[in-house]
């Protein structure tokens, strides 16, 4: 693997047209790639069709990523990765998911919450990976596995006896349950700034100049964040 300064190097290069530097990514991580095609064998496609799959993946996260973002781009990669296969795999068959990888999401899952509760923000993903004995990039791809299509009458977890429809509010239309759900999904798939943005700005109702001085950027920064943000949402819910 590249280290993090040559790997940004390569990363601005490849976005500016570079496909030599892009190779050099995609050669330098493909441990990555395989590390998560291996979770995903045993389904009728052929392994060489997973690793392009992985390998376009890739290389959408290197044309996406931000260096201003305050995370490790292999981190960043892997949803992105896991995401090209697992959109293959749902259109061509069933998927499915190792009850390991089920166990450590929901553990993940309860940890989030009780750090939330306890500290009033979510943990880092180095900070679950040293809690649950695995890497930065297994936590990242434990929590997005948690988006395959599952059934709402699934066990909510191993320790009760509710299903996932037990969970659900009731006393509400459909329609607006549904887009609660997207809305859920989408913000929790948004980069830790933009999630503290959309937070300040429609939560604790704070101007773009109060945001900008809290973070410590511009305000533009702020209105163009949230304009992204706002896009995000919008696609969501075209889709």
């Amino acid at each position: 693997m590249l280290d993090g300064e040559t790997t940004l190097k390569y990363i601005k290069a490849a976005q500016q047209g570079d496909e030599h530097a892009k190779e050099e990514l995609i050669v330098h991580n493909m441990p990555l790639i395989k590390s998560i095609v291996a979770r995903y064998r045993g389904n009728a496609t052929e392994y060489e069709d997973l690793l392009q799959l992985g390998s376009l993946g890739l290389v959408k996260a290197i044309n996406n990523f931000d260096t201003s973002y305050n995370v490790r781009f292999s981190t960043y990669a892997v949803p992105m990765i896991a995401g090209e296969i697992k959109r293959f795999i749902r259109d061509d068959g069933a998927i499915k998911v190792s009850r390991a990888l089920k166990t450590l999401s929901m553990g993940l899952k309860k940890e989030i919450e009780a750090y939330r509760l306890a500290n009033g923000e979510a943990p880092s993903a180095e900070y679950l990976a040293e809690k649950f004995c695995v890497t930065p990039q297994e936590v990242v791809f434990a929590l997005d596995s948690s988006k395959y299509p599952v059934s709402l009458y699934e066990k909510f977890d191993d320790d009760s006896n509710q299903s996932i429809m037990d969970k659900i509010p009731s006393g509400e239309d459909q329609e607006s349950m549904v887009d609660k759900l997207v809305l859920k999904d989408v913000i929790s798939t948004l980069p830790e700034r933009e999630k503290k943005v959309l937070v300040l700005r429609y939560y604790k109702d704070k101007t773009q100049s109060e945001i900008a001085k809290i973070l410590g950027v511009s305000q533009v920064q702020i209105s163009r964040i949230e304009s992204k943000i706002i896009g995000t949402l919008k696609k969501a819910f075209e889709k």
